[in-house]
């Protein structure tokens, strides 16, 4: 059976013991896929984005990954930019006939 791309990538850092850039670590990724240079250019973000969403990996300063399990959360960066926090009022209508139509909407829930 095939080995996915991020779990060839787990295999490095597993048997690397360290840190290792993006870059690095795709390229080598990319060689044990066999992939020519269309292939790694075509496949780059797919693997970022499975880098990014799999809880076995983690980013750390200067766009380096490693194993979460050897990182502790001290080292881990959260993007909190993307992070949005909203407030319930900032749905509420202003005009109390619109309030009335928006508290209905509650109701038939």
């Amino acid at each position: 059976m095939k080995k996915s791309m991020i779990d060839v990538a787990y295999g490095i850092l597993a048997n690397d013991h360290k840190p290792m850039s993006f870059l690095d670590l795709w390229s080598i990724v990319s060689k044990e896929m066999g992939f020519n240079q269309s292939q790694a250019n075509g496949n780059i973000a797919q693997f970022y984005s499975d880098l990014s969403m799999d809880g076995r990996f983690t980013a750390l300063p200067g766009n380096n990954w490693d194993l979460r399990k050897r990182q502790s959360s001290a080292h881990t960066i959260v993007d909190t930019d993307s992070l949005s926090v909203e407030d319930e009022d900032d749905f509420l209508p202003e005009e109390e006939d619109d309030l009335d139509s928006y508290n209905s909407l509650d109701d038939d829930e």
